[in-house]
Parts: structure tokens; sequence; C-alpha cells
């Protein structure tokens, strides 16, 4: 059994304890967050002890390993705390917004040898992942365009944009990450463009953006395009196609039900779109940790790595690059 404690009671954390909880191999000992009320509601409703002080937590000798849900800005110290210790750690991406304050601890975690896996949790959506499947295994040839869709169904509160980083690096990460794992190969040059079209104000109020594309190139001439945006009315907008030599790959959203209606009103209609990344990738999440823990008690290499994180990270930094000069950057 590991011993884990959860870092954060936030709407990630809650995840990562429920999942925790759930999975055989784990026990969670602890969750820790600056605020006791929120750290005791979670604790105590999985049989874990409460605790508001994060440190203190990753110290017990009853926790093997823990789980980062807390701020970005918290990452790194948490991070690095637990690997001094020789514990392993899933940490939520990004490792931190800056990318030189990312280099020194990445760098700090490989000379300890520390096991540290990012939290890129769309990989192991069921889809996407057998779409890597697919690609392994030849049945489109070769990768030859990625297209990735990804609109979140409205502006997130001004206090989480004001914190987030900006939209490349807190949202559009996600797709970067996507971008190369399915291609295959390392992007070289990226291209972006933002605008402001939702919040105009809000935007420019913190230098970002609510509408991106971005598009990437690999050595060998593969392609990968990238579309965000803040708002989409109609729900949370998620679809992947990997066009190869020898065929296509098409992974589109996912509803409550898959029933579709005809009547004298509307033509093949369906239900809404689910409502945003907490029900659309429910089950990824709960696939990441236990691929974290099997990892763990089988002694096997760690799925996603801090370099997974300052890859994505880099792209990210690229496109705001890209949007302030107006050119291509090489990566």
């Amino acid at each position: 059994m590991v011993g884990i404690a959860v870092l954060g009671a936030g709407r990630i954390g809650k995840i990562h304890a429920t999942n925790v909880a759930s999975n055989k191999s784990a026990r969670l000992i602890a969750v820790a967050d600056p605020y006791a009320s929120a750290a005791q509601s979670l604790a105590g409703a999985l049989g874990a002890d409460a605790m508001t002080d994060c440190e203190a937590a990753i110290d017990r000798n009853d926790v093997q390993a823990i789980v980062i849900g807390t701020p970005t800005h918290t990452h790194i110290s948490l991070m690095l705390r637990a690997v001094r210790q020789g514990k392993a750690v899933l940490c939520e991406k990004p490792i931190d917004l800056d990318m030189a304050k990312s280099l020194e601890a990445v760098e700090e975690v490989e000379r300890l040898n520390g096991r540290v896996m990012l939290a890129f949790n769309r990989r192991f959506e069921s889809t996407f992942a057998a779409m890597r499947a697919a690609i392994d295994a030849g049945e489109v040839g070769e990768v030859r365009q990625v297209i990735i869709t990804s609109r979140d169904p409205g502006l997130a509160p001004e206090d989480y944009i004001r914190h987030s980083g900006g939209i490349f690096r807190d949202m559009t990460i996600h797709d970067l990450d996507i971008g190369r794992w399915l291609l295959g190969e390392e992007p070289v040059e990226l291209t972006a463009m933002g605008s402001r079209l939702v919040d105009p104000a809000l935007m420019e109020k913190y230098d970002d953006y609510d509408t991106a594309m971005v598009q990437m190139k690999t050595a060998s001439g593969k392609q990968c395009h990238i579309n965000n945006c803040r708002n989409a009315v109609y729900g949370y907008d998620q679809r992947i196609e990997v066009f190869g030599s020898k065929g296509m790959l098409l992974q589109d959203n996912l509803r409550p039900t898959t029933l579709r209606r005809w009547t004298q009103d509307a033509t093949d209609a369906r239900e809404p779109l689910l409502n945003f990344f907490l029900e659309r990738y429910q089950q990824a999440y709960k696939a990441e940790l236990d691929a974290f823990i099997e990892a763990l008690a089988q002694n096997k290499p760690l799925p996603t790595t801090v370099q997974d994180g300052l890859k994505a990270l880099r792209l990210a930094d690229c496109a705001v690059e890209s949007v302030n000069t107006g050119r291509a950057i090489r990566v």
C-alpha cells in the first residue's frame, strides 16, 4: 500500500483525493490545505487526516508519495521538498509559469533521481489513449497532421484569469502536450495568434487572450493545428483529428448519452455536450492516478515526466513570443 497525501482541497484536489481513496493499492493518509474547513470537509468524507500545513503532510513518515493540486506558484517548493526525502510526486501542470525556475527545479529533480510525474491527464482519456495506440500500430501510416479543438464553455472568473499565466500556459498547454504526443516528434517551429473577442476589456487588463490558434511543425514536416476559445456557448468542445498516409482517426465530443432524435422540429438532435473538464475527463483523472500508483507499486517508469512539463511550457512560451512579435518561433 502506497501512503499518499493530497495537497490542495480545491476542485482538482477533490478529484485526486477521491481517486486515491478508491485505489486498492493506495491509502489516502492526509489532505492538506491552508483552508481548514476545505481540508476537513474533504478528508472527513474520505477517512483521512485533515491538515493545514502542506509541508508537514509531506514530512509524515506514513506518506510515501504526494499529489500536488495547490496553486502553481507553490509547485516547485512542495515538489522539491518531497523529492529531497525520496518521496514520489504527481504534480499538476505546469511546474511553474517561469521557465528559468522550472529548469532549475528539473535539474535538481533529475540530479536526485526524483520520481516526479506531471499531470497531463488527457493522455489517459480512453479514446485519446486508443488514438495513440492506433498510431503506434500503424493504422494511419505516417502521421501528417494533427488538428485539435479545445474550447471552454465559458470565461473563467477574473481572479482565475489574473493568476492563470495566460491562455497559452494555462489552457493551450494541454493541447501542446497532446499535439507533441500524437505527432510522435518534437515541434521545431511554432506560430500563434491571439484575439480578445469574448471580453476584450478583461483580456486587455491582464494582457491575455480569450481566443487563440497555434500551428506547429516538426523537422520532418508533420503539422499540428490547435484551436482554443474560452467561450463556446454549446458546451465543452473537445475534438481531435489525426490524418496520416493510410487514413484518419477522429475523436468526437462526449455527451451524457448517445441518444439521437428526429422529429418535425429537429433533425438528428442530440443532448448538449458535457459541461466542463470535471465531467469530460473524470475517467482520465482516475486512469492517470491509477497509472501513477501502479508505476510506484511495480517500480516501473512513470508515464509522464518533468521533461514533458518543460517541453510543453517551452511551447507555450513560444506561443506567447509569436503573438507578441508576429513571427514564427524556432523552438
